[in-house]
């Protein structure tokens, strides 16, 4: 026989403040079943945007998001309870026997680092299909600063299109910004987001050539936007979904420097091989930060499991201009939950420093706070570990570099054994650029004929595929890769 429900009032405090705090929250008894506070849901619709936010299932596990207090109708006897905040939160678990009367339970949670102290500010650069409130509710329970709510083309319509805020928070509350603009989609060249952008870019969705993926980032730079190329799978004709950054328009569009970001996303754990692609880029010597985004549009992503963090400088105040050139000028780490610093001679991701000879020794620190092994750290200088870390007690790795040519150096760090044996990417900094006078590193040979190849696979389907209107849309489209071609064969010809 079912034991009766009573109504308990649940309070989650901040340590810090001892004030009510947004958090992810799971109700259980001891047979494992689980209890959603009121205005919460009990059983998910767990379709693709359909009935997003406030609700969460995660491994198999479900939990409600409230902010910071919630009622609730449990039964007698002993509750399990499970509180997270995002990853620079402990995580709590508590177990507490309801007796007759029991009305209340209180409860805290306790930061373990605090990098807005550090000017690091966390954001994610990829929420769709939910409302601005549902995301600032999700945004603030796993500790963001910055929310990117996207509209998003679906097949019932533009949802938060009405909502749409550019260059400003469409709500602000404390210390967690929504921000709504655009993700815009060419079903046959790719993808990109369209942050801080001063209007809606239309078409949100094409599929003809009349507009090419270029001409959207040169709408949203006409008002310091900032132009996000969002990776894709791409369904091979007789295989599984796998994942490159050799496809459509938006390699092409970084060679004629319209591309400010790269996101770090869910599809660079389908394949290694990205973080290689991405390292030619490097070396090609296109500059292009990273940014984390968790592309939650289900109640199965968690907002903010991929997100950003991005520096500002000294004195500036937090604000989404102040958050959005800090992205673009590269001061970021995208990471799926570690924490991961790095300096080069004191300098942080995105410095371009200047050495005065070629013998001078660059000093290197690059550390994850809190590491969970099996873990490894590594440090990349041109596309070549030079260091690596696989301490149980933490990563951190302390060195010094020559680097006679100059060049780029980075940090990643890689953890989560599969079944495999191998290790999936959990964080990746930006690169810092090392510049020497009269001298830089020879360029990327394979990355670039790889990237000439493509490109001219690429005008094929111009030519041959592109579903256009008249033949001026087929040159403009044309023009575009023929004007990366250009750019990549020039940066092969330069002499180190």
């Amino acid at each position: 026989m079912a034991q009766p429900l009573h109504t308990v009032h649940v309070r989650v405090n901040d340590a810090a403040t001892g004030q009510p705090t947004p958090v992810r929250i799971r109700f259980t008894d001891e047979k494992g079943t689980y209890y959603a506070p009121f205005g919460r849901l009990k059983e998910l619709n767990l379709e693709f945007d359909f009935d997003v936010g406030g609700n969460l299932l995660l491994d198999d596990k479900q939990f409600a998001y409230i902010d910071g207090s919630c009622e609730i109708a449990l039964p007698s006897g002993r509750i399990f309870i499970e509180v997270h905040k995002g990853p620079e939160y402990e995580s709590l678990t508590h177990d507490e026997t309801l007796g007759p009367g029991k009305m209340a339970i209180r409860l805290e949670i306790r930061r373990w680092s605090d990098l807005r102290q550090e000017r690091w500010h966390p954001g994610d650069t990829m929420v769709a299909i939910m409302s601005p409130h549902a995301a600032l509710l999700e945004g603030a329970a796993e500790d963001l600063s910055v929310i990117n709510l996207l509209v998003v083309g679906q097949r019932w319509g533009y949802p938060n299109l009405l909502a749409f805020s550019g260059q400003k928070a469409a709500l602000e509350p404390a210390d967690t910004l929504v921000v709504v603009n655009s993700h815009n989609v060419h079903h046959s060249l790719g993808r990109v987001s369209l942050l801080n952008c001063h209007r809606v870019v239309f078409p949100l969705v094409e599929e003809l050539g009349d507009w090419a993926v270029a001409d959207w980032c040169d709408q949203c730079h006409r008002k310091q936007g900032l132009v996000v190329w969002v990776p894709e799978m791409v369904p091979p004709e007789h295989d599984d979904e796998y994942a490159t950054l050799h496809q459509g328009e938006l390699p092409a569009d970084l060679a004629l420097s319209k591309i400010d970001g790269l996101e770090f996303d869910e599809v660079w754990e389908l394949n290694s091989e990205l973080v290689k692609e991405y390292y030619g880029f490097l070396n090609l010597g296109f500059r292009l930060p990273l940014v984390g985004g968790s592309g939650k549009s289900t109640n199965q992503q968690l907002l903010g499991g991929w997100r950003t963090y991005a520096r500002l400088q000294p004195g500036e105040e937090f604000n989404y201009k102040n958050w959005i050139e800090a992205v673009r000028a590269g001061r970021t780490f995208a990471t799926k939950g570690a924490l991961l610093l790095l300096t080069v001679n004191g300098q942080d991701p995105g410095a371009m420093i200047n050495i005065e000879s070629p013998d001078q020794i660059i000093h290197v620190h690059a550390g994850v706070r809190r590491a969970f092994p099996p873990d490894r750290l590594e440090l990349i200088v041109n596309g070549k570990v030079v260091a690596e870390s696989n301490k149980a007690d933490g990563s951190q790795l302390e060195v010094e570099v020559p680097m006679p040519l100059g060049g780029w150096i980075a940090a990643a760090y890689w953890g989560c054994e599969d079944s495999q044996g191998g290790f999936k990417l959990l964080a990746h900094s930006s690169p810092v650029y090392v510049q020497v006078p009269g001298r830089r590193p020879p360029p990327d040979l394979e990355a670039g004929r790889k990237l000439l190849k493509h490109f001219d696979e690429m005008l094929e389907w111009v030519r041959t595929q592109a579903r256009v209107e008249n033949e001026d849309q087929r040159a403009h489209l044309a023009r575009v890769f023929e004007s990366a071609k250009e750019e990549v064969t020039r940066r092969l010809e330069q002499k180190s």
